[in-house]
């Protein structure tokens, strides 16, 4: 089982895209869509402050027909962000998202933003792992 931090260096782009609290909320969801994500981390003086996502528009602005021009990130973000580290593995990672109903985790090292995870990453990297895992099967079955 591969750790967060060997998920990281095999991602093709491991840029995080971020904004700060007192970006407008449109300036958010026009990043997201031109980057083509889910989430954006909030950074306040270089330090995770939060995290904003397709979901908090939905359910933050949208249903409550506020305005995306004049609302602030830091009205919508998630604030208590729930992070992991370098050394969590894949299958915590998983069972946090699916305890937590999460999309996304931010991973700290030493109290730095090194990365953000996805369930498509995670889920990306487990249908590899049992691949590979099939693979050695059959060819153990076969005596090679």
């Amino acid at each position: 089982m591969k750790s967060v931090a060997e998920i990281l260096r095999s991602k093709p782009h491991a840029l995080v895209y971020s904004v700060a609290p007192d970006d407008s909320v449109l300036a958010a969801m026009q990043l997201m869509a031109e980057k083509g994500i889910g989430a954006l981390v909030v950074l306040e003086n270089g330090r995770l402050a939060g995290i904003v996502s397709e979901r908090d528009y939905a359910r933050k602005v949208a249903l409550l027909e506020r305005s995306a021009f004049s609302a602030k990130v830091r009205e919508i973000m998630t604030a208590d962000v729930i992070t992991v580290g370098p050394r969590h593995t894949t299958q915590q990672c998983m069972q946090l998202m699916t305890d937590r109903h999460l999309r996304h985790l931010p991973v700290l090292a030493e109290g730095e933003l090194i990365g953000l995870l996805s369930i498509g990453d995670l889920v990306k990297q487990t249908i590899a792992e049992q691949a590979s895992l099939i693979q050695q099967l059959e060819q153990y079955i076969r005596g090679e």
